[in-house]
C-alpha cells in the first residue's frame, strides 16, 4: 500500500516549475512547499465553514431537547453568536498576525480554542444550569476561533502570484461552500444514532445525533492543528517580490504607487457579498424549522430529509464549480455573476413565497408536564405552532415542490455568486497584498451570518413566510439591478507598468556606451560614442 501511494505521489508531483512561474523568484522545492502551505489554508477555511454549518440542521431540536422553553428567537441568537464572535475578533487576529509577522502562532491558538468550544457544545447533555447560555457561549467561542479566516485570506494573497490568485481565491470559495453544504450532510449521516445514541459517564453524557457533529469538529481541528506545526507548514510569501520585479520598483512602498483600484467597485462587491451570504445562511438556518412547520416532519425526519437535500446540493455545487471556468471563457465573469449567480438566487427566494391552497397543519404546544403518555413526535405536536406563531392559521402553506425548486436554484446560484464575487474582487484590487480588503470582505460575510439568524427570529417567527421571503427576494433583486448598473466598474485594476527598455548591441571595439533616453513617453536605451556621453 505504501509503495502504491509513493508511485501515485511521484506521478502527480511537479517535476519542474511551470513555464509561467519559471522566472527565478523561487526554486522547485520552494514552489512545492509554498503550494503545500496554500492547500493547508484551503483545509482550514473548509473546517471553519464546517464548524458553523454542521450543527445548523440539528440546533433547533437539540436546543428544544435541552431547554424546551428557549424558543426560536433564542435559537436565532445562538446561530448569530458564531458570526458575532468572528466579526469582533477578525481585526484583532489580523493585527496580531501583522504584529508578529507570522500566522502560525495565532492559527495554533485559534484551532485550540475551536477544539475546546466544540467539546463544550457536545458536552451540553450534562445539562449545566442555564444550558441555553452555555450553548450560546460555545458557539460564540467557535466564532472567535474562526476569526482566523482573516489571517488565512491575508496569507493567501501574499503566498500566490498574480497568475495564481484567481485560481486560489476560487478554491478558497469552493472550500468554504463545501464546508457550508457538507456540514448538514454529516449531520444527516449521524442521524441513525437517534436522540439517545451511546451513553457515556454513567448516563450523564450522550454521543447521539445532536452531539456527534461537535465531536467531528474536535477530531478534524486536532488534525488541522498538527498541519500547522513546524516542518509541515512553512510560510512562503511571493506576491510582494513578484510585484516589485514586474513594476521595476526598488521597495515595496514604491510598487503600490502605480496601483489604481476602483474603490466604488470594491465596495459594491463587498455589499453584494453581504446580500448573497445573508440569503444563503438564512435558508440554512431556517430550513429545518421551516420544514417542520410546513410539512409536519418530526425532528428525525427533518434532520434526515434536510441532510439528504444538503448532500445533493453539495454534489450540484461541485458540478457548478466545474462549469464556472468554461462559462467564464464564453461570457465575461461579471455577466456570469449577475445572470448565473444573482438571478438564480433571486428566483430561489421568490419561489419560497407560499402559494399552497391551505394553511399548514397546526400543532399543539408540547408541555412535558401536562402531556401524560404523549411524546414529542406525537402527530398532535407536529406542524406549525399557532400559539407561538400566530400567522400559521392565516397564511397558505409552502408546498414541498416549491421548497425543492427553491433549494435547487440556490444550490446553483450561490456557488457561482460567492466564487465570482471573490474572484472579481481580487482582480479589482489588482496586484497588491489584499489582507486589509479581504478582512473587509470577511467582515461583511460575518455580519450577514450574524444578521441572518436574527432576521429569521424576528421576521419568520412574528410575521411569517410572506414577509420573510418577500423582503429577501427584494434584497436580491435590488442587488442584481445595482450590479447591472455598475457592471462596467467590475474590471481588473489598472496600474502603471514599467516603461519598456530597448537594448542594442555594442560595437565590437566597445567604443560606444548604453545610456537611457526617453522617446514619446517610453524609456529606451540609446547608443552614443563615449566622447559624447556628457552632452547627452
Amino acid at each position: 500500500m505504501a509503495q502504491l501511494w509513493e508511485k501515485l505521489r511521484s506521478r502527480l508531483e511537479t517535476k519542474r516549475l511551470p513555464e509561467d512561474v519559471d522566472d527565478g523568484l523561487e526554486t522547485l522545492e520552494q514552489y512545492h512547499l509554498r503550494w503545500r502551505s496554500v492547500r493547508i489554508i484551503y483545509f482550514t477555511m473548509f473546517l471553519m465553514a464546517l464548524g458553523f454549518s454542521i450543527i445548523l440542521t440539528g440546533l433547533w431540536p437539540y436546543l428544544n431537547k435541552l431547554d424546551p422553553t428557549a424558543g426560536k428567537e433564542f435559537m436565532g441568537l445562538i446561530v448569530a453568536a458564531n458570526p458575532l464572535g468572528q466579526m469582533i475578533f477578525s481585526p484583532i487576529f489580523g493585527w496580531w498576525g501583522n504584529k508578529l509577522g507570522t500566522i502560525r502562532l495565532p492559527l495554533l491558538i485559534s484551532l485550540a480554542l475551536f477544539t475546546l468550544a466544540s467539546g463544550i457544545y457536545s458536552s451540553l447533555e450534562l445539562r449545566p444550569d442555564n444550558v441555553k447560555y452555555w450553548m450560546w457561549a460555545s458557539r460564540f467561542l467557535i466564532g472567535v476561533s474562526s476569526a482566523n479566516i482573516a489571517l488565512c485570506r491575508s496569507y493567501l494573497s501574499a503566498a500566490t502570484r498574480l497568475t495564481e490568485r484567481t485560481h486560489a481565491v476560487s478554491m478558497v470559495s469552493l472550500a468554504q461552500v463545501l464546508g457550508f453544504i457538507i456540514g448538514p450532510g454529516l449531520q444527516a449521516a449521524v442521524t441513525p444514532l437517534g436522540p439517545d445514541g451511546h451513553i457515556w459517564l454513567w448516563g450523564a453524557m450522550h454521543f447521539n445525533m445532536y452531539t456527534a457533529g461537535g465531536w467531528i469538529n474536535v477530531l478534524m481541528s486536532l488534525c488541522n492543528f498538527i498541519m500547522f506545526m513546524p516542518g509541515i507548514f512553512e510560510e512562503h510569501k511571493i506576491a510582494a517580490r513578484e510585484v516589485m520585479v514586474m513594476q521595476g520598483g526598488t521597495s515595496e512602498k514604491e510598487t503600490w504607487k502605480g496601483i489604481k483600484p476602483n474603490y466604488l467597485s470594491a465596495w459594491t462587491l463587498i455589499v453584494a457579498f453581504f446580500v448573497l451570504v445573508f440569503n444563503f445562511v438564512l435558508l440554512e438556518t431556517l430550513g429545518t424549522s421551516l420544514t417542520m412547520d410546513m410539512f409536519a416532519w418530526s425532528n428525525e425526519e427533518a434532520l434526515w430529509y434536510m441532510g439528504l437535500m444538503m448532500t445533493t446540493a453539495a454534489i450540484v455545487s461541485l458540478v457548478t464549480f466545474v462549469l464556472i471556468e468554461p462559462l467564464c471563457k464564453i461570457f465575461e465573469e461579471r455577466f456570469v455573476l449577475i445572470w448565473g449567480g444573482f438571478s438564480l438566487m433571486f428566483l430561489g427566494r421568490a419561489v419560497f413565497i407560499p402559494w399552497g391552497p391551505d394553511p399548514p397543519k397546526l400543532a399543539l404546544t408540547y408541555n412535558a408536564s401536562a402531556a401524560v403518555n404523549w411524546t414529542e413526535n406525537d402527530p398532535r405536536f407536529l406542524g406549525c405552532p399557532q400559539e407561538t406563531q400566530e400567522w400559521c392559521s392565516q397564511l397558505p402553506a409552502l408546498t414541498l415542490t416549491q421548497f425543492i425548486i427553491g433549494f435547487a436554484l440556490t444550490s446553483v446560484g450561490y456557488p457561482i455568486g460567492v466564487t465570482l464575487i471573490q474572484t472579481i474582487f481580487s482582480k479589482v484590487l489588482g496586484p497588491r497584498p489584499q489582507g486589509v480588503w479581504m478582512g473587509w470582505m470577511t467582515g461583511s460575510g460575518c455580519f450577514s451570518r450574524f444578521m441572518g439568524p436574527v432576521f429569521m427570529g424576528f421576521f419568520y417567527t412574528r410575521l411569517g413566510t410572506y414577509w420573510t421571503f418577500g423582503v429577501t427576494s427584494m434584497m436580491m433583486l435590488i442587488s442584481m439591478i445595482w450590479l447591472l448598473c455598475s457592471n462596467r466598474l467590475l474590471i481588473p485594476a489598472s496600474f502603471d507598468k514599467p516603461n519598456p527598455v530597448e537594448l542594442q548591441e555594442l560595437n565590437k571595439d566597445g567604443s560606444q556606451l548604453l545610456i537611457p533616453s526617453t522617446t514619446k513617453g517610453t524609456k529606451s536605451i540609446s547608443i552614443v560614442p563615449a566622447s559624447s556621453s556628457g552632452s547627452s
